[in-house]
């Protein structure tokens, strides 16, 4: 901006202007998140579609570009922007390898195509014979600008306008088409005048994350727990065991709760106790010991060379290893000693555990994060990410990551990514809403939500809903569990089956990311620690568990058969497209989803209730998914493998919860006019 002097009467008053002739207004450029502070979020091959809102004074054309271009690049990409009503402004670019964007939005006032937009609605003669002769200055001008071919052809354009509309060589009629001429007016525009360009007061940043941020399934289990020898201590081998059923269960990403050296000091015992038995394994999320910190392997489970070789493994079968980043500390912990000045410290001399009232963490010892020693601290902490990125690991799962500095996971979560683009970030952040957004725009590639605590059908519509709302939606991904090691919700208490199946139909159909713990979740384990509580009894947070790790046991056919229906139709891979259908029963949930085209729709209804048969009428309008109303489609049943054939708006829908809870419906367009449904694809 230039600083310049308006001079009035009274006094010279300093305003900060740009050149007063730029004409043109650039306002409301969507998306952006907190006016360009943080970054909107995509995935490699996701179309960023960009909306602006552009005009000038007067009747005069604006002229718009959408720019945008990769943090490095020398030049920008162009993409011509296109009215389509009220002064909105749309175009959309595709980034195409993962890093970090920015874009924003020019515009000037188009003097060529304001004069054709006036020379169109001139019909007096004489006004269209001085019309084209102003645009054969106009375009002399553009000549100007052009090279080779471009300037002779439009300077001859030029000079024929001139001597059509001087010397009366062309009639009215022939002298406008001339002047209007498509060809050369798609010239001309190759060459604008632009030196009046106004630009969007900002460059909007945008992360492109691979695809594995936005589609995922995730599998969590204790590496501890994975022998298949009652009461032995499970190793990485053990674990490496296991991955060909988690892939054919048709999960991607295998997370495992910390694998450090877990402290001896303030240990706790099975079920959370104080006073652990001999033997007793403690708590994983309890880091250090003599043997080391975050850089460190618990013995038991292994060696460096066996984690390398589990993650290796697990690539070749298209499944990522999910660290757990857990910035806290057990007593012993070799940081206490080396680096005191990181905690704090009480006036009886000891350290302060962690603590969530009534909740206490004795084998704990949060970071303080306004360590005079912060600068030191921060770097040690990113050090423990470049040691786990450097043995093939590019997703973390982070503990508790609201109760850590802001500041530092803005800085450190950028500085990993600059580095390492691929790098997977999950928010473990069971929190306030406005905290678990805060760390989404910080840099928090996916995000826990409130799921597990969203059971009734208003509850669920209404969070689904917000979830794909703006802005949320352009940088919040969330990532939905039907169970965690610390949750146990009341309603799979039950064990019933029917609960289990309907929880798990609705995480991997509502939203794109979703997982769940297991083998607890498949094997319905479902008893609480005691009265009101969500921890599990006799939790492996605390001990070791022997599984039944049989392909058949539980509902592990059941989920194999949810993860390849979210494989095989793409509608289910993406968030955002989630439209919920009216049913007239509250005890059915009924919801849409379509592929980016739109060309493919995968309809889900789901039974709420786990004991008795449902009813409702499904009002599913044909335009939502492109067929005419006097036509036929077929609605195939992706669990069981049924047919229904449907016309109209209204649909029986009626679901016994002991046979299957759920719809998971593909609808099948008619290709032809036959009757055979073969025809349906």
């Amino acid at each position: 901006m230039i600083s310049k002097l308006l001079v009035r009467d009274d006094a010279p008053v300093p305003v900060d202007v740009v050149d007063g002739r730029s004409r043109a207004v650039v306002d409301a450029v969507l998306p952006i998140v907190d006016g360009g502070r943080f970054a909107v979020k995509r995935t490699v091959g996701e179309s960023v579609c960009v909306t602006a809102h552009v005009f000038t004074d007067g009747h005069d054309v604006p002229r718009v570009m959408l720019q945008w271009w990769k943090d490095g690049d020398e030049r920008s990409h162009e993409v011509p922007m296109k009215l389509r009503y009220n002064d909105e402004w749309h175009a959309e670019f595709t980034p195409p390898v993962v890093g970090r964007y920015r874009y924003t939005v020019v515009a000037w006032v188009d003097a060529f195509e304001s004069w054709r937009h006036e020379l169109v609605r001139r019909i007096d003669a004489d006004d269209i014979r001085i019309a084209a002769r102003t645009g054969a200055m106009e375009i002399s001008a553009t000549a100007e600008r052009a090279k080779g071919e471009d300037r002779d052809t439009l300077a001859q354009w030029a000079r024929s306008l001139e001597e059509g509309a001087t010397h009366g060589a062309m009639d009215v009629a022939a002298l406008k088409a001339l002047a209007l001429d498509d060809e050369f007016a798609a010239l001309a525009a190759r060459h604008p005048d632009r030196h009046l360009e106004s630009r969007f007061a900002a460059e909007i940043p945008l992360v492109a994350d691979r695809e594995r941020a936005r589609f995922s399934t995730w599998y969590e289990l204790f590496p501890r727990s994975a022998s298949s020898a009652p009461g032995a201590h499970g190793t990485f081998r053990d674990v490496e065991e296991r991955l060909p059923l988690i892939a054919s269960m048709g999960f991607d990403v295998l997370y495992m709760p910390p694998i450090h050296p877990i402290g001896r000091i303030q240990r706790k015992g099975r079920n959370n106790t104080l006073t652990p038995e001999p033997g007793d394994v403690g708590s994983p999320w309890a880091i250090g010991a003599a043997e080391g910190g975050h850089k460190a392997i618990l013995p038991e489970l292994g060696t460096p060379e066996d984690f390398r070789r589990l993650v290796t493994a697990a690539s070749r079968m298209g499944i990522d290893v999910a660290m757990d980043i857990a910035f806290q500390c057990a007593p012993d912990h070799p940081y206490v000693k080396e680096h005191p000045t990181w905690f704090r410290w009480r006036p009886d001399g000891t350290v302060q555990y962690a603590e969530n009232p009534p909740k206490k963490y004795q084998d704990i010892y949060p970071f303080h994060f306004e360590s005079a020693d912060w600068q030191c601290l921060w770097s040690e902490l990113k050090s423990v990410f470049d040691h786990w990125i450097a043995q093939g690991v590019t997703v973390f799962r982070v503990d508790n990551p609201h109760t850590k500095s802001f500041a530092f996971w803005e800085w450190v979560i950028t500085e990993v990514k600059r580095e390492h683009p691929e790098v997977i970030f999950l928010a473990e952040a069971f929190t306030r809403p406005k905290v678990m957004h805060r760390l989404a725009k910080l840099g928090y590639t996916q995000s826990y939500t409130y799921f597990t605590w969203r059971n009734s059908k208003e509850e669920l519509t209404e969070y689904f809903t917000q979830l794909n709302e703006a802005p949320g939606r352009e940088y919040f991904r969330p990532n939905v569990w039907p169970n965690t090691p610390d949750i146990l919700h009341a309603a799979l208490q039950t064990g019933e089956e029917p609960v289990f199946r309907a929880r798990l139909v609705l995480a991997a159909t509502l939203a794109a990311n979703y997982g769940m713990y297991g083998p607890a979740f498949e094997l319905l384990e479902h008893l609480p620690r005691g009265p009101s509580s969500e921890e599990y009894l006799d939790s492996e947070k605390y001990q070791l568990r022997h599984w039944d790790w049989d392909a058949d046991a539980g509902l592990r056919p059941f989920i194999t058969r949810i993860n390849q229906i979210r494989r095989a139709n793409d509608a289910l891979q993406w968030d955002h497209s989630l439209r919920f259908l009216d049913i007239g029963n509250d005890q059915l949930i009924a919801y849409m989803k379509t592929s980016p085209d739109e060309s493919r729709a995968v309809v889900t209804v789901v039974n709420l209730d786990p004991h008795h048969t449902q009813i409702g009428w499904l009002h599913l309008d044909p335009d939502l998914i492109g067929v005419a109303r006097d036509r036929s489609f077929q609605m195939h049943d992706l669990l069981t493998d049924q047919r229904f054939v449907w016309q109209g708006t209204h649909h029986y829908i009626e679901i016994d919860p002991q046979r299957m809870p759920a719809h998971v419906m593909a609808v099948r367009r008619r290709l032809r006019d036959e009757r055979d449904f073969d025809y349906y694809a």
